[in-house]
Order: structure tokens, then C-alpha cells, then sequence
């Protein structure tokens, strides 16, 4: 007897949704649980250090640390597309998980426009945060 027929199929089909969604989770616990506000204990971003530029991830972990903490206030303001991001990531990794239990695949919208979208967003992102009228959106 082979391990995969050993194994049902209903835990062969939630083994990579159940890793992706506790991993996600262990990784907010984490960041919950060590204050990327005091320093020593992440590295700096290294477009901030080398450009003085915000990048679109520029305050993403004080906004996940505030996020695992319930306050949502402060993680909008550190990165509001962070939060943006963690509840595309929370709708699609709930999503996955669910649809793997049914037996069903996880299909997502592809193509060059919503990539291209992505990218768009991320840089007009960038661009305003550091402009003096985009000053709200710096971390």
C-alpha cells in the first residue's frame, strides 16, 4: 500500500491550503508578538536606506504588527495598502482552503491587465506617499 492511497483524499487536497494558511498566520502571530517599532529586531528597507524613497511596503510590518494587535487605525496609517493586502490575502487563502475541502480548484483572474493593474497601483502608490500633498500616506 502506497502513503498517498494510505492518506484520504480530502487531507491530500488541504495539505498545501492548511501550510499556506498557518504559515500566513504563524507569520502575523510572529510579527504580532515581536514590535517591529523598537529597532534591532527587523532590517531597515533598504530602498528607504539607500534612497530616502518610500517604498509601497514601507511601514507593512508596523501595519501587520498593529493589524495582529486589533488596531486598525494605526495600520491604515502606517500602510493603508498593506491592510488592502492582508484582506485579499485572508479572502483568497479562506477561499483556497474551502474550495479544497469541497474537492473544487481555486481559480483566479489572470491575464496582463490585472498584473499590469497591480504594478500601476503599487507605483502611483509610491509616488504620492513620498509627494508633499501624499504626505498622510507615509508611514
Amino acid at each position: 500500500m502506497s502513503i498517498s492511497s494510505a492518506v484520504p483524499a480530502t487531507a491530500r487536497r488541504l495539505a498545501v491550503p492548511a501550510a499556506a494558511l498557518t504559515g500566513t498566520l504563524a507569520a502575523f502571530a510572529y510579527v504580532g508578538a515581536v514590535d517591529p517599532n523598537r529597532p534591532g529586531h527587523y532590517p531597515a528597507c533598504p530602498v528607504l536606506a539607500l534612497t530616502g524613497i518610500y517604498c509601497p511596503g514601507c511601514g507593512g510590518l508596523r501595519s501587520a504588527h498593529a493589524f495582529a494587535h486589533g488596531d486598525l487605525a494605526t495600520a491604515v496609517s502606517s500602510n493603508v495598502l498593506a491592510v488592502a493586502a492582508f484582506a485579499v490575502a485572508a479572502y483568497v487563502l479562506v477561499t483556497w482552503f474551502v474550495r479544497a475541502a469541497r474537492g473544487r480548484p481555486l481559480t483566479l483572474p489572470s491575464g496582463r491587465v490585472g498584473g499590469w493593474s497591480v504594478i500601476a497601483v503599487l507605483a502611483v502608490f509610491m509616488v504620492v506617499r513620498n509627494l508633499p500633498f501624499g504626505a498622510a500616506l507615509a508611514p
